[in-house]
C-alpha cells in the first residue's frame, strides 16, 4: 500500500463528539446530536415540550402546529473549544412558514459541521496532500393539529458526511458515505388539567412532548458488513409555565432522552429492530440509568417578551457517560428580532464541552398561537 489515511484525527474527533453527544454507544453521523440553538443550550438541552421558535425541527417538530408566524433562525458555534481547533465548528440554520392549502406549517433545515484540514500521507510521514472533512444534513418538515391541542410533525432528512475523499488499497469504500433519516413528534398542550386527588388545577400551564428522531438505516462508509447506526433518539419530557403574568413568565422544563441503538455479538440491530431490542437484557435500574436527564428553568420579562435569563443542568448516570454541567444563557426580543446566547459550565477543567459558547439569531414575522 503505498498511502495511508489520516483519518485517524477525524475519527478522533468525531469519537470525542460522540461520547459527548450521543452518550457512549458507538453511531455515525453524531453530529445530529448536537445542541442546535442556543436558548435551548442555556435550558440544560431541555426543550421537547417547548416547541414554541423556530428549533422546534430539532426538538419536537410537533411544535410548529402551534405556530402561525414565519421564523428565519441562525446559530453558529466553536465546537470542542477546550482542544483550541479553530477550524471545528458548527452552524444550524431553519426556515418555516404556514401553508393555507395543507393546513400547517412547513419547514427547512440545515446542519453543517466543519473538521478542519487534515494531512492525507504514505506509510511513512511524507505528506501528499491535504483535505477537509466535513458532514451536513438537509432537513424537510410538517406539521399540523390533530386536534386543538395535539400537535404532530414529521421531518425527512438527507445526511451527508465526507471524513476523507478517497479509500485504501485494503478497503472497498471511501471515508464518504450519504444517507437519509426522519423524525416523529407529538405534542401535548391541554387546556385544562385537573388533579382531584390533590385538588391541583394546573389550568393550560402544563405541556407534555414527545420526539423520536433520526430513524433511519445505517451508514455505510466501506461495505455493508461495517455499515453503522445512525443516533436514533428518544426524548420524552414536559414544560410548566411556574409564573404567568403580563410583565413575568418563568417555565420549567425537564426532558428524558436516549439512543435506541442495540449491538450484539454480530453488529449492531437495525434502526427497526433496535426500537425494541434496545429495551431487553437489562433490569429496570439498568434501563433507566441509560436516560440523559435535563432541566432548564426560563424567566421573561416584558409586555411584550422584552428579555430572558436561563439555566439549566445536564445529567447522565456515571455508568452511562457521566457527563455532568450546568448551563447558563439568556436572550434579547426587540420587534421582529431576537438574539440568545448561552454557555456551559463544567465541574471539571479542561472538559471538552467546557465554555462552550452558542449564539443564535431568530427573525419573526407573525405571533404563536396561544
Amino acid at each position: 500500500m503505498r498511502r495511508k489515511l489520516m483519518i485517524v484525527c477525524v475519527v478522533l474527533g468525531l469519537g470525542l463528539i460522540q461520547m459527548l453527544e450521543a452518550q457512549v454507544v458507538t453511531t455515525a453521523v453524531p453530529f445530529l446530536m448536537i445542541t442546535p440553538n442556543a436558548r435551548a443550550g442555556g435550558l440544560g438541552d431541555a426543550g421537547v415540550a417547548l416547541g414554541d421558535d423556530a428549533w422546534a425541527s430539532y426538538w419536537n417538530p410537533a411544535g410548529y402546529a402551534f405556530q402561525n408566524g414565519t421564523d428565519l433562525a441562525i446559530n453558529h458555534a466553536n465546537w470542542l473549544p477546550a482542544f483550541n481547533l479553530g477550524d471545528v465548528w458548527i452552524a444550524h440554520a431553519v426556515y418555516k412558514q404556514p401553508v393555507e392549502g395543507l393546513d400547517g406549517v412547513v419547514s427547512l433545515g440545515v446542519t453543517y459541521l466543519n473538521l478542519g484540514e487534515f494531512a492525507h500521507t504514505d506509510i511513512d510521514p511524507t505528506v501528499l496532500g491535504t483535505f477537509k472533512g466535513y458532514e451536513v444534513a438537509f432537513t424537510a418538515g410538517y406539521a399540523t393539529r390533530l386536534s386543538g391541542n395535539v400537535g404532530i410533525g414529521l421531518n425527512v432528512r438527507l445526511i451527508h458526511s465526507a471524513l476523507a475523499p478517497f479509500g485504501t488499497a485494503q478497503e472497498q469504500g471511501k471515508g464518504v458515505a450519504t444517507g437519509f433519516s426522519f423524525d416523529v413528534g407529538m405534542l401535548y398542550r391541554p387546556r385544562a388539567v385537573v388533579i382531584p386527588l390533590v385538588d391541583l388545577d394546573l389550568g393550560d400551564k402544563l405541556s407534555l412532548g414527545f420526539n423520536l428522531s433520526n430513524i433511519g438505516p445505517k451508514i455505510t462508509y466501506i461495505d455493508k458488513a461495517q455499515a453503522d447506526p445512525i443516533p436514533l433518539n428518544l426524548r420524552l419530557g414536559f414544560g410548566y409555565k411556574v409564573l404567568e403574568s403580563e410583565f413575568n413568565n418563568l417555565t420549567v422544563l425537564m426532558d428524558f432522552n436516549r439512543l435506541l441503538v442495540h449491538t450484539t455479538d454480530k453488529g449492531t440491530d437495525e434502526f427497526y429492530q433496535a426500537i425494541f431490542t434496545t429495551w431487553t437484557g437489562k433490569n429496570v435500574g439498568e434501563q433507566l440509568r441509560q436516560f440523559v436527564t435535563n432541566v432548564g428553568m426560563e424567566y421573561w420579562y416584558g409586555s411584550p417578551k422584552l428579555f430572558a435569563l436561563r439555566v439549566g443542568y445536564f445529567y447522565e448516570d456515571p455508568q452511562s457517560g457521566n457527563r455532568k454541567y450546568m448551563t447558563f444563557g439568556g436572550g434579547v426580543r426587540v420587534d421582529m428580532y431576537g438574539f440568545d446566547f448561552s454557555y456551559i459550565s463544567t465541574f471539571e477543567e479542561q472538559h471538552p464541552l467546557g465554555e462552550t459558547l452558542r449564539f443564535s439569531l431568530q427573525i419573526s414575522w407573525g405571533d404563536i398561537i396561544p
